[in-house]
């Protein structure tokens, strides 16, 4: 007889290429020493703001056109492949900073890493959701919760090789380590054999009517209508959560007057929730569904959202804290759990694939979220009296944002099981 597959190496593998392309969101940390190499940087292409912002936009783009070669070359293909892009990327990165090339620095950290960042993303979730018939959310909550760890543990190594080293052999070293890492991780990635089931599960016989019992392709997938509810929800939920993030110490500064040595601690706590929440909803929603976890994203925090200006104009600090770090589980939280949400209604055959062209709600997000909170915030701080307080400038973006969240409940209620002919099944 085979030897039964141990699954539990498939979610290590997947931690491992997480943790590392998730150092992109602990970037922010090179901002200033690679903005000191290029002073004369124009304001169109200055190295620290283009690359950061190409690498995501990538990434979701990535994820998109290179799902269907995810699912067609195997999880351990794909992730050798984000791994050599990744690493790559920053040692030409590095190189570029080291010869203060800015062109170079954009090609190494924009285009290549950002390349490696989509591919090794969505490389394990349609492996997961394969080794996890029984535990889908579960699955891909502890790959992707990698990714939101990474940046809690990227933020503190940049320092301390900064430090040692100097900005350029850090993201060369740096390079050199994920590129290790993230080979590792993905010889533990393979596709299950064909039939295989985890050992004494048995499928239950009572049908959920929100699961599919058959696969879909991914283009039979783009034109339904649950594929742009879906993205829909992902995109709100994300456009809500990275609207704050991108003014959380500006935020507590304005509101709370707090230093930015204060502020800053708390956007470090905002990654360990961040991370925490991608594992610990993606867990929950195994058990009172996906749709119900979104309905308690989007109620929550449109609560949260217009409570939040009340904390503040009462300098209720401690209860603006826990307001902040429940938004921001529910922020990772929709990560994590939309790969099981789609395998529930695509099935699990080419989730992979699906859930790239899905992402691309997170590259918009990614524009609109800030583009909300810093414009509205910035008009209202115009309208201020030179030195009048405030602590009410944020009181109207955080109202848009809960309007927006207001929506993505009702979108929620519309999702319904998958209605396709047989035709466009096991594509």
């Amino acid at each position: 007889m085979a030897p039964t597959p141990n699954r539990w190496r498939i979610p290590i593998g997947a931690v491992l290429v997480h943790l590392c392309i998730g150092s992109v969101y602990a970037w922010s940390t090179f901002n200033r020493p690679i903005q000191a190499l290029f002073p004369d940087a124009p304001w169109w292409f200055s190295p620290p703001y283009t690359t950061f912002t190409t690498a995501l936009a990538l990434l979701g783009l990535s994820a998109a056109f290179g799902g269907p070669w995810v699912e067609r070359r195997g999880p351990r293909v794909a992730a050798t492949a984000a791994a050599l892009f990744f690493g790559t990327g920053l040692l030409i990165g590095g190189v570029g900073l080291a010869l203060r090339q800015s062109l170079l620095v954009f090609v190494g950290l924009g285009i290549v890493s950002g390349i490696g960042c989509g591919l090794g993303y969505i490389s394990p979730v349609s492996t997961l959701v394969k080794w996890f018939p029984d535990r889908r959310g579960m699955a891909t909550g502890m790959a992707i919760m990698g990714f939101g760890g990474g940046a809690f543990v990227a933020g503190y190594l940049n320092v301390f090789f900064m430090n040692l080293l100097g900005v350029a052999p850090t993201i060369m070293t740096l390079g050199v380590v994920y590129l290790v890492v993230m080979l590792a991780g993905s010889r533990l990635m393979e596709s299950p054999p064909a039939g295989w089931l985890p050992p004494g599960w048995v499928p239950s016989e009572h049908t959920n009517p929100m699961i599919a019992s058959r696969s879909v392709s991914r283009d039979a997938a783009i034109r339904t209508p649950q594929f742009y509810l879906l993205w829909g929800i992902l995109f709100i939920n994300v456009t809500a959560g990275i609207g704050i993030l991108a003014q959380a110490s500006p935020m507590m500064q304005d509101m709370f007057g707090r230093t930015p040595l204060e502020a800053g601690a708390v956007v470090s706590l905002i990654s360990i929730f961040n991370a925490g929440g991608r594992f610990a909803w993606a867990s929950a929603s195994d058990y009172i569904g996906r749709r119900n976890t979104y309905t308690i994203f989007f109620l929550a925090q449109l609560a949260l959202f217009l409570v939040i200006p009340g904390l503040a104009a009462a300098g209720q600090w401690w209860l603006f804290q826990a307001s902040l770090f429940l938004v921001f589980t529910m922020y990772g939280g929709g990560f994590a759990t939309i790969p099981a949400f789609l395998a529930d209604i695509f099935g699990p055959q080419n989730v992979g694939a699906i859930h790239g062209a899905v992402l691309t709600a997170w590259s918009a997000a990614a524009i609109v979220g800030p583009l909300i909170i810093t414009e509205l915030s910035n008009r209202a701080r115009e309208a201020l009296a030179p030195g009048a307080n405030k602590v009410g400038i944020y009181d109207t973006p955080l109202q848009v944002l809960a309007g927006l969240l207001a929506v993505g409940a009702v979108l929620t209620l519309f999702v319904r099981p998958l209605r396709t002919p047989d035709h466009a099944r096991d594509a």
